[in-house]
């Protein structure tokens, strides 16, 4: 075999190809232990690129060498050497194919088709991670502002930032929203955030909260001198999604927040890349677990909560802690964070957000996980404080003070009573061994 017929196999060696030329998808699949997979994962390359199952006439030699992905490895997990077991049931095998990125461009929708696709259907694939050539990144513009954006928005240029998502999530109207919303202010929120659960609703209108609520934001930064970020959830059908951002932003709302997987990640990138949009985005991760819960089906977390909002401008990503009300392995909690801050070309670092049942109490345990950069989420354990919500804001402001300073809770507690009654009422909500 010449080196063009090479070239046009769905086959390469990882030192054979360009990698600023290919993005590198990576996964795990599961299979009876009949299933030849080390065959079969040229044909899933194949179907994710220039053909079918069957040859057609219009893939052509030439078609091939520039289009086709190319599987780079299949390893199987154990490295069975010189014979499978009789006893082996089910094989697990990691793949890795590249895929040229001019077949994708700089979009995500291609992105999904190309390297998630028809094979998500095809049983028991899970795609681990994609490596990105940094072409394929330059053509997004990322988060407009994020942390350190956010941050001087704030003017708070160190400490955790501190969230409150108004609750009940829905069905109340906007006065009663209006008092939750000053009294989380009062309490010393950075930022408050509508609930998913409510969007331009008849009895709670977008455009009602960002006039009513935005008031308040400056009442209350005159009376603190603390500003607040107030994400308006402008979620909804296309174009009304885009008609609520705008009029928000008009109405002088100074952050927005969408349900980006539910409405896509286009729309979200397209309102991150429009310069009448001026403001942060908060992205929340509804419809996230049917897409990375599944051990053996779709994306891996890192991917749907991490990379992917990143790419489409999300300056804060709602994720689940593994020490509130989700499920969540700890160490996938920090590996999407990870994907959210670290150095990723030229995009600006995103916020990550642990959120869940969040009480003041896992306030070191989140920073000890994620660092300073972080924005803490928590809708009950701020309404819910005996005390009230401006008590309850008051709680986490105490516990991320104590712990910047590297003071126990229990020892800084006892100066600050609204700190003092949740850590006796919530020290472990969930049975999941939280120390303060």
């Amino acid at each position: 075999m010449n080196t063009e017929e090479i070239l046009g196999l769905p086959l390469a060696l990882p030192d054979g190809v360009d990698y600023d030329e290919y993005l590198i998808a990576t996964y795990l699949a599961s299979f009876p232990a009949e299933v030849p997979i080390p065959l079969l994962s040229m044909a899933l390359a194949v179907e994710q690129s220039t053909g079918t199952w069957v040859a057609v006439p219009g893939e052509t030699p030439e078609v091939r060498r520039r289009h086709v992905a190319k599987v780079l490895g299949v390893y199987e997990l154990p490295d069975y050497e010189f014979s499978v077991p009789p006893s082996v049931e089910t094989r697990n095998w990691v793949i890795q194919v590249a895929y040229p990125e001019i077949n994708i461009g700089a979009q995500i929708p291609m992105l999904l088709t190309s390297v998630v696709g028809n094979i998500s259907m095809g049983g028991n694939i899970k795609l681990l991670d994609i490596r990105f050539p940094e072409k394929y990144v330059a053509g997004f513009k990322g988060p407009k502002f994020g942390i350190g954006g956010v941050r001087e928005l704030l003017g708070i240029p160190e400490r955790p930032l501190l969230n409150n998502m108004i609750k009940p999530c829905t069905g109340y109207p906007l006065e009663v929203g209006a008092d939750l919303f000053r009294q989380a202010a009062m309490g010393g929120c950075d930022i408050i955030k509508d609930d998913e659960l409510i969007a331009d609703a008849p009895f709670n209108s977008v455009e009602g909260r960002v006039k009513r609520y935005m008031e308040i934001e400056k009442q209350v930064y005159e009376e603190t001198g603390e500003h607040t970020l107030y994400t308006v959830n402008i979620t909804d059908k296309v174009p009304k999604v885009f008609d609520n951002a705008r009029r928000a932003v008009e109405l002088g709302c100074n952050a927005l927040m969408i349900n980006y997987l539910a409405v896509g990640l286009p729309v979200m990138q397209a309102l991150g890349e429009d310069p009448n949009i001026n403001v942060p985005i908060l992205a929340h991760m509804d419809v996230a677990g049917a897409m990375y819960m599944s051990p053996l089906h779709g994306m891996s977390s890192h991917i749907v909560l991490g990379k992917l909002p990143r790419l489409a401008g999300a300056d804060v990503v709602v994720i689940p802690a593994p020490y509130g009300k989700a499920p969540v392995i700890p160490d996938k909690f920090k590996n999407v964070a990870k994907n959210l801050t670290f150095p990723l070309y030229q995009l600006k670092p995103t916020f990550p957000m642990p959120s869940g049942g969040i009480t003041p109490s896992m306030v070191p345990k989140a920073v000890g996980d994620l660092g300073t950069d972080i924005v803490i989420g928590s809708g009950g354990g701020i309404h819910a404080h005996p005390q009230g919500p401006i008590a309850g804001g008051k709680a986490f402001r105490q516990a991320i003070d104590a712990t910047v300073q590297g003071i126990p809770l229990e020892e800084y507690a006892k100066e600050h009573p609204e700190l003092e009654v949740v850590l006796k009422q919530w020290a472990d909500p969930f049975g999941k061994g939280i120390a303060f």
